[in-house]
């Protein structure tokens, strides 16, 4: 237990003792005290507890009653050796000493004068220290100290007045201290400063700097006590407005309790009442009373409550165990697909297996997730409305793209302000149903900051094996997703995250052809944006070959949004006219069209209309269908440089050194001069410059070109090619097949030649999309410049010794 020094305000001493004179001796028994300092002059009041201190103190009552009074440096120190103390202390007298009820002793000291401690003599039974007596030092100007003196009377004084207790018994004390050494002395005692504060006081010789010192701190500890003081008043003033509006809002419950209950209590019933029957676990039951319970004692003024309140309504209003009947009917199923959606066979028979499993399986629960990817406009997201209206299923759509924040699918904590749960708890908080479908649209779009990766978070809302348990933090409980029906879709599968796509069933939607988007238009679009304009069959009638000129000539795209656009501008140039009672006829002709639509913004290739000596076409399949592409070279005086132009990129320049690379090895058998290729430069070009290309699937196309340029040999004008190359002259697959062909046969290009490969690809099309072209398969670069360059017009150079088959590594 630490030594108390309590200051008692007296001034000097009764003279009752055996010390009679001021002589300092040359020795004294040292009494250490833990967290107190002594000053000369003044009486402090001891609580001694350690043996070595109270020993000393029963030895020098007996006898000379004279001791050195120091502190020690640290008051941890539970025993502390002589090095512990400071060296500068008080030579002291024992006034009294006092036996305490609780064992410990009180003495009262009296300080005689400052003292330095040089040496120690005795460790045991406690310290003896040869001392030697210090001087104050007077300052030289006295009216200057004297004034110093009377500051720290009246701050003093001023503190003394916002003291709590006894302040007029030391202010009078104050005031009757004559000597101004004493004061300052009185003052550095009873001030409320840290140990080693008043250790450097005892220890400034120099009066007037212990008094400036004095002053110092005395004004430090006013402006404590004033800041302290504002506190206080402003603590009470709260206080009383808070005991204010407690008393008012006491008095409004006790009026609404009269008029039939407080809205604590009523919204606490409602909430009670919508709780009964949940079909929830235990441990959500307990949460739930745990927390209204909390709402209960809540004032409903106080900032907590809507928060608590909007948590446990969330809680009663999300359909815990509640799920829709569902009503798979396959037969049914498949008529509403066919009625929503023309084509797409391949998307719905997959649909259809989906359903087929859910039916067999009778838990209703989702197998596998599906992620329809393709083009914009092609039907994802109006596919998975068509699968919940063929399950009998509520639906809901969540727009991924742009997320990129994890607490969007996980949730806020309910801790922080605005706190609210994830997208997918409040999706079903909204359909009220715990199996709806939910289209997870643009998943390919989610970003990822310092919120967090909401494609990280949304591996477990994906996964038929965690989603059963899904956590919400808001919630802080788990909720089983397992019986929702989750459809994403994507435009691009690459930039997935791949955990997050392991997870799916990647199904391809590939873009419609003319031929489908004619039959989506009529069978689809025209009969529905003719009620959307308030219009009637009779008054606007679009023909089949206006809509194959509006498919081609003013739409280019996988899907049928243009298309959907450009129709509805027809409808609305009609209901003007008919709104203006102008002779308005039904039907469409061109010249109609071209004045209604404008000049048509795109224009498709068409074929070439002879054979020509270096200009092979192409077929390229971009994110609006597939196109055909000529590709052009020719060769001028040079050292046998490669230039490619046309907006190519790496892996198609590629294509073309690999193509040219395979050209000078058979020259041979192409009857081709091997000078010319060090003697001519040669220049691969493909049009339309401003678009960017690129891929591997020119390259058979590439290598006609460059044959057909060197060996002076046309190309046939009624082909179109596509296939990736080898090295060894191997043809390699490629993919858009479909869409490839049908690019060809717009064109009116007779004949396509394919990959060897790709031949399962073709077997997958309709046979009229087929009708009327013919389809070349080709395995070696041999096969298609066979069929592809056209006998005669031989380079004057070419060799005479022109063998009959092609060389081993054709």
């Amino acid at each position: 237990m630490n030594e108390i020094n309590e200051i008692i305000p007296l001034v000097a001493p009764d003279g009752q003792g055996a010390f009679n004179g001021t002589e300092t001796p040359e020795s004294l028994p040292v009494l250490v005290l833990r967290n107190a300092v002594l000053f000369p002059g003044v009486l402090s009041s001891i609580n001694l507890n350690r043996p070595k201190a109270l020993t000393l103190a029963a030895k020098a009552w007996a006898g000379d009653r004279r001791v050195a009074v120091t502190m020690q440096k640290d008051a941890k120190t539970e025993d502390p050796q002589f090095s512990d103390l400071y060296p500068i202390g008080v030579m002291a007298n024992i006034v009294r000493t006092l036996e305490m009820p609780d064992t410990t002793t009180t003495i009262i000291l009296h300080g005689l004068r400052r003292i330095a401690l040089n040496k120690m003599l005795a460790a045991e039974p406690y310290f003896v220290a040869a001392i030697a007596p210090l001087a104050d030092e007077m300052p030289a100007d006295t009216k200057e100290y004297a004034a110093l003196v009377d500051s720290i009377r009246d701050v003093a004084l001023r503190i003394v007045q916002m003291l709590p207790q006894r302040a007029s018994e030391v202010a009078a004390a104050i005031k009757n201290i004559d000597s101004r050494e004493f004061l300052i002395n009185y003052l550095a005692a009873n001030i409320e400063l840290a140990g080693s504060d008043k250790q450097q006081l005892l220890e400034t010789s120099d009066i007037g700097k212990r008094a400036a010192l004095l002053l110092e701190m005395l004004l430090s500890e006013e402006r404590t006590l004033l800041i302290k003081r504002d506190i206080e008043k402003k603590a009470v003033k709260d206080i009383g407005k808070h005991q204010r509006e407690y008393i008012l809002h006491q008095q409004m419950k006790a009026i609404q309790d009269e008029l039939g209950g407080s809205g604590v209590n009523k919204e606490a019933g409602d909430l009670r009442q919508k709780a009964k029957g949940k079909k929830w676990s235990g441990k959500v039951a307990d949460t739930f009373e745990r927390e209204l319970k909390k709402l209960e004692l809540m004032h409903p003024y106080s900032p907590e409550f809507p928060p608590q309140a909007n948590y446990l309504q969330t809680l009663v209003e999300l359909p815990w165990g509640k799920y829709g009947r569902d009503n798979i009917n396959i037969d049914n199923a498949q008529k509403i697909l066919d009625e929503d959606h023309f084509g797409l066979e391949e998307v719905k028979e997959r649909i259809l297996e989906h359903l087929s499993v859910m039916k067999l399986k009778r838990d209703f629960k989702s197998p596998t997730i599906l992620c329809l990817y393709g083009p914009p406009g092609v039907g994802k997201t109006s596919l998975g409305k068509s699968v919940a209206r063929a399950m009998g299923r509520e639906f809901a759509r969540i727009a991924l793209g742009g997320m990129h924040d994890e607490s969007e699918i996980r949730g806020h904590r309910k801790t922080y302000i605005g706190a609210m749960p994830g997208r997918i708890i409040q999706t079903l908080r909204k359909c009220k149903t715990g199996n709806p479908v939910i289209v997870l649209d643009e998943i390919d779009k989610v970003g990822s900051d310092y919120h967090g990766d909401p494609s990280s978070a949304l591996l477990e809302v994906l996964d038929p094996a965690q989603n059963a348990a899904f956590y919400d933090n808001y919630l802080e409980l788990e909720y089983d997703l397992s019986h929702i029906m989750f459809i994403t879709t994507a435009n691009n599968i690459a930039t997935i995250q791949p955990a997050l796509r392991d997870r799916m069933e990647i199904i391809y939607m590939s873009g419609y052809t003319q031929e489908e988007k004619v039959q989506i238009a009529r069978s689809y679009l025209v009969p529905r944006l003719l009620g959307a304009h308030g219009l009637k069959d009779a008054q606007l009638q679009v023909s089949e070959p206006i809509l194959q000129n509006i498919i081609a000539n003013y739409t280019r795209e996988s899907g049928v949004r243009g298309l959907e656009k450009q129709l509805a501008k027809l409808m609305r140039k009609t209901a003007k006219t008919l709104a203006l009672r102008q002779p308005c006829p039904p039907d469409i002709t061109p010249e109609r069209l071209r004045e209604m639509l404008g000049a048509p913004k795109f224009s498709r290739q068409a074929a070439l209309e002879a054979p020509l000596e270096g200009v092979v076409t192409g077929l390229a399949w971009t994110q609006n269908g597939g196109e055909i592409l000529f590709i052009e070279a020719s060769i001028n005086e040079g050292k046998g440089t490669l230039t490619t132009t046309g907006n190519l990129g790496e892996v198609m320049k590629e294509s073309a050194a690999l193509a040219f690379e395979y050209i000078k090895s058979q020259a041979q058998y192409l009857r081709i001069d091997p000078k010319l290729f060090s003697t001519r430069n040669l220049h691969i070009h493909v049009p339309e410059g401003a678009i960017p290309k690129d891929g591997p699937s020119a390259g058979v196309a590439m290598a006609t070109s460059i044959a057909s340029v060197f060996s002076a040999r046309r190309a046939r004008q009624d082909i179109a090619m596509t296939g990736e190359i080898t090295l060894r002259g191997e043809v390699m697959p490629i993919g858009g097949v479909k869409e490839k062909i049908l690019a060809a046969k717009r064109a009116g290009i007779a004949s396509v030649m394919l990959p060897c490969e790709n031949r399962r690809n073709v077997e997958e099309i309709k046979p009229e999309y087929l009708t009327g072209l013919n389809i070349i398969y080709v395995k070696t670069l041999h096969d298609v410049l066979d069929n592809a360059l056209m006998e005669g017009g031989v380079t004057a150079a070419s060799c005479p010794d022109t063998p009959s088959e092609p060389p081993a590594n054709a």
